[in-house]
């Protein structure tokens, strides 16, 4: 099994609200860090079609044409945005990771933040379901299931992902670690405002704002230290267009905007297996590479080489799913069938609809029939 492996994290704003324009987007990107070589290229958190900001600054009421844009610019996993996607992958040769607003066919606008990697043959490995929209996504996204808790096993090694604030979840993160998990994905939005910026009358500071970077940084570094495995954390970015769009019919749309380009921002990064930063790279037209720690505010690919063999030295201290557990008291059980609203028996070809139990059934009725 080959241990080296190159890494394209893609630092991008999305053509807001487009699915077709950031399915482009993507192919692009994805085509350009094949040029330099990656073997890996991964994409933020529902980078198809948009992060449902809104919900975090304008009330319900105000969103309803939002979230009808959003629901009809989601994604099928059938469908030819992520055609599109593995063919890329077949293409370039790459492995890709790129989270999508993902819908259902048994219904009109129930959606799932979801991830899913797709191999270099251009099969999806990998069809995750974010398992709890956070805070304000519940206004925007549904639950979803065990089903996608599962490492992709690559040429390179075993490759996990999970999706913003289910990196804050021990258990979610167990399961990955529990199947030899060699290199984690995290995926994180643009911004994530928990508070607007006010003026404390007693000391005349605004109360503090959520920190992207140290929030998302304290997670997946305790993820790879545990893990012993490489980190990659993914962001979007927040571009004019998408605070314009966001901001335009908003009751107080000066305000709003303000929030939206004041906001602490996510950055994207790498990290070790001790937890530490790994210090990536940008290359530009010319070839040239100029090393940097993370991408905030720019848009560009971040490139960094990783040996998966550097894993094993962490495991001979804590290794938290072999030497250093204790089986005979700890026991996790996680139900990966994947959820549907109802079971139907027909009579006549004896056909059972019911939950799926392993990723190839899924996949074979998934991709065969419109269910």
């Amino acid at each position: 099994m080959a241990q080296q492996i190159r890494v394209a994290a893609c630092h991008l704003s999305p053509v807001f609200l487009s699915a077709k324009g950031t399915t482009q987007k993507a192919v692009s990107f994805t085509q350009q860090a094949a040029k330099n070589k990656a073997n890996l290229v991964v994409f933020p958190e529902t980078f198809i079609p948009a992060f449902p900001i809104w919900s975090s600054l304008r009330a319900p009421t105000e969103n309803h044409s939002l979230f009808q844009r959003m629901a009809q610019q989601s994604v099928y996993v059938d469908g030819p945005e992520i055609d599109a996607i593995r063919a890329t992958a077949q293409k370039s040769n790459v492995i890709i990771s790129i989270g999508i607003s993902e819908r259902v066919r048994y219904s009109s606008a129930c959606l799932y933040n979801s991830n899913i990697i797709v191999g270099s043959d251009g099969k999806i490995i990998v069809h995750h379901r974010k398992l709890m929209p956070t805070f304000f996504e519940k206004l925007t996204w549904s639950p979803g299931d065990g089903f996608g808790l599962r490492v992709a096993e690559t040429a390179f090694g075993k490759i996990g992902n999970l999706i913003c604030g289910e990196n804050t979840n021990p258990l979610a993160r167990y399961s990955l670690m529990a199947q030899g998990e060699q290199l984690h994905i995290s995926t994180w939005p643009a911004i994530w405002p928990t508070r607007v910026p006010t003026v404390d009358g007693q000391n005349g500071k605004s109360p503090p704002n959520y920190d992207n970077i140290a929030a998302n940084r304290t997670r997946a570094a305790a993820h790879c230290f545990e893990a012993k495995c490489f980190g990659v954390l993914c962001s979007g970015r927040l571009d004019n267009e998408a605070i314009e769009i966001i901001s335009a019919d908003a009751a107080d749309p000066p305000h709003v905007r303000s929030v939206l380009e004041t906001a602490p921002a996510a950055a994207t990064m790498f990290l070790d297996p001790n937890g530490a930063l790994l210090p990536g790279y940008t290359i530009d037209s010319t070839g040239r590479k100029q090393e940097k720690e993370y991408l905030q505010k720019e848009e560009d690919i971040l490139y960094a080489d990783m040996n998966l063999a550097d894993c094993m030295e962490g495991k001979q201290y804590h290794d938290v799913v072999g030497g250093y557990q204790r089986l005979d008291v700890f026991e996790l059980k996680v139900n990966r069938a994947r959820r549907e609203p109802a079971i139907f028996v027909d009579e006549q070809t004896k056909i059972r609809r019911q939950p799926f139990s392993n990723h190839e059934q899924y996949q074979n009725v998934m991709f065969r029939t419109h269910c």
